[in-house]
């Protein structure tokens, strides 16, 4: 295992983390897209839950690979989900920030992949 995974696995898990956190205390830089994009609100505490736990499985990845990979897996379907939905909104100016998360989250497949 290279040193890169697991700083890029834990440096992720924190980031996504934060946003799931975000998320579920109602931060308004976070709620205030959820509700131009048209997410309804009781979605909310289960997408925050699905952030939040593929955060920790990237963490749990570190000592069970087949975790990690599968937390990877879902985050990454979660921010491509997340990618069309500001599509879908006609939000083309806030499409990056999905990709932002997305990013990472690819990146630490790949690198627990390679090791």
């Amino acid at each position: 295992m290279t040193l890169a995974y697991p700083i890029v696995a834990v440096a992720t898990a924190l980031w996504i983390g934060f946003s799931g956190y975000s998320l579920f205390s109602r931060q308004q830089f976070v709620v205030d897209p959820l509700k131009q994009y048209g997410v309804p609100r009781s979605w909310w505490n289960w997408l925050a839950f699905a952030k939040s736990a593929g955060a920790v499985g990237l963490v749990v990845g570190l000592f069970v690979p087949v975790i990690g990979i599968a937390a990877a897996v879902g985050l990454i379907l979660y921010f491509l989900g997340a990618a069309a939905t500001t599509v879908r909104a006609r939000s083309y100016n806030t499409t990056l920030f999905p990709v932002l998360y997305l990013a990472p989250a690819a990146a630490t497949l790949v690198l627990q992949l390679a090791s």
